[in-house]
C-alpha cells in the first residue's frame, strides 16, 4: 500500500499540482477527504469541476440493488464503481492486530508518534520476523492471483485475500487503515492504486493490480503485482513489462550506502524509454512494526528524498507507471481510488526489501513471469 502525498486536486492547476494543504471547506463539512488545493486562485479556477462532488447523494439503484455511488463525477476512463460494498469482513479475536484495527477513525497512532524519526535498524530477531511475515504475504498474493479471471469480482478477490490471511493467523493490514474498508487494494485499468474491491466483475482484456499487506507477529509485509485478465492488448503488455523492469532496475541499485533519492534515477529512464510516465503522488516507504514509517521513497528522477541505506533497514519500492506522458492523478470521491487523468492504463509492482551487510534481500520475492 503506497504512501501518499496529496497534490493539488485542480485539473487546471497553474502550479503543476504541488503538495497542497488548502482544504475545500464544503468537502470538510460533508466528510469528503482529500480535497486539497495549492492556492485560493487554483481552488476558484477549478470550482466548476470540483463542486460536482458536493452533490453526490442517494444515487439511484438498479433492479438488482447495485448502483454507481458517484453518478455525477467526471470519471476519466470507462471504469465505474459498483456498490453497495459488502459488509466489513470479520477478523477472529485471537489474531494480533495493529493499533488502528479497531479504532473508529482507523488512525495509526504509532505511526504518528514515529513521524520524523530516522528509519529503524531492525535487530536480527526482528529481521527474521519480517522474513516470516513477507513469506506469508507472498503466499497470500499468489493464492489471490491464481483466481484472477474474467467474471470474478474484485470483492470476491478481497474475500480470498482476507480468508487466506486469517488462515495464517495474520491481520490484513489495509483493513480499517485510515478507514480503508477492505482487506486488499484492487486497482483495475486506469486505477493507479488504492482501488476499493466492489461488485464489478473483471472482464477479458482488463489488467488488475492486487496489493496485499499483512501483519503477523508484530510486523507488516507489503507487496503487489499487476496481472492480465485473459488476453490483453500490446500496450497493456508493454506497460506491465516496463513496470516490472523499472522495479528490478531500482532493486539492482540497493545496497548499504545507496541514497534513497537515487532509486528514481533507475526507474524513470526505463519508463520513458517505453513510453510511460512515473507517478509522483505516491511513494515507497519504510516498513517494519509500522505500516508506513520513514523513509519516504519517490520513484521519479531528481527527487529530494532524504536518507541512505543501512544494514537492517526494511522498506518498499513500488513504482506506478502510466501509459503516455501524464503522471498525475485524480481521486474518486471515495477518498481512496486514484486514477490517471487521461483514462489511460496504469500498472504497479512492489516488493519489500531488507538491507543486508553486503547487499539487499528481497523478502517478498516470487517467480518471474513473462507478459
Amino acid at each position: 500500500m503506497a504512501s501518499a502525498t496529496i497534490s493539488c486536486q485542480s485539473t487546471d492547476c497553474i502550479n503543476s499540482n504541488p503538495p497542497s494543504h488548502l482544504e475545500c471547506p464544503t468537502c470538510n463539512k460533508l466528510g469528503i477527504k482529500g480535497s486539497f488545493f495549492c492556492t485560493q486562485e487554483c481552488f476558484k479556477k477549478g470550482w466548476k469541476t470540483h463542486k460536482i462532488v458536493h452533490g453526490i447523494v442517494n444515487p439511484p439503484a438498479s433492479t438488482d440493488g447495485s448502483f454507481n455511488p458517484f453518478p455525477n463525477f467526471p470519471f476519466t476512463g470507462s471504469l465505474r464503481p459498483i456498490y453497495p460494498l459488502s459488509p466489513k469482513r470479520i477478523v477472529p479475536d485471537h489474531i494480533v492486530r495493529p493499533d488502528y484495527a479497531d479504532d473508529a477513525d482507523g488512525f495509526p497512532k504509532s505511526e504518528s508518534i514515529a513521524q520524523g524519526r530516522p528509519p529503524r535498524i531492525l535487530t536480527l530477531e526482528e529481521q527474521e520476523k519480517m522474513r516470516v511475515a513477507c513469506k506469508l504475504g507472498r503466499e497470500v498474493l499468489d493464492i489471490a492471483a491464481s483466481h484472477v479471471r474474467p467474471g470474478i469480482s474484485t470483492d470476491e478477490l478481497d474475500e480470498i485475500v482476507h480468508n487466506a490471511t486469517i488462515e495464517r493467523n495474520a491481520y490484513p493490514s489495509p483493513l480499517n487503515y485510515k478507514r480503508f474498508p477492505k482487506s486488499v487494494c484492487t486497482s483495475v485499468n486506469e486505477v493507479i492504486c488504492h482501488g476499493i474491491p466492489d461488485r464489478r466483475k473483471l472482464r477479458e482484456g482488463d489488467i488488475v493490480n492486487l496489493d496485499v499487506s499483512l501483519y503477523y507477529d508484530g510486523f507488516h509485509a507489503d507487496l503487489n503485482e499487476t496481472y492480465p485478465v485473459g488476453e490483453i492488448d500490446d500496450d497493456s503488455k508493454r506497460l506491465i513489462r516496463t513496470t516490472r523492469e523499472s522495479l528490478d532496475a531500482a532493486i539492482a541499485l540497493c545496497k548499504p550506502g545507496t541514497l534513497f533519492r537515487d532509486l528514481g534515477k533507475a526507474i524513470e529512464p526505463v519508463a520513458k524509454k517505453n513510453g510511460c510516465s512515473v507517478v509522483r503522488t505516491y511513494t515507497g516507504h519504510g516498513i517494519n512494526n509500522l505500516f508506513h514509517p520513514s523513509p519516504n521513497i519517490p520513484h521519479y528522477a531528481k527527487n529530494k528524498a532524504i536518507g541512505t541505506m543501512k544494514p537492517g533497514m526494511a522498506f518498499t519500492i513500488e513504482p506506478m507507471l502510466n501509459l503516455g506522458p501524464s503522471w498525475d492523478t485524480i481521486h474518486w470521491p471515495d477518498n481512496w481510488t486514484a486514477t490517471t487523468v487521461d483514462g489511460r492504463r496504469s500498472a504497479q509492482f512492489e516488493d519489500t526489501l531488507l538491507v543486508t551487510e553486503t547487499g539487499i534481500e528481497v523478502l517478498t520475492a516470487g517467480s518471474k513471469k513473462d507478459v
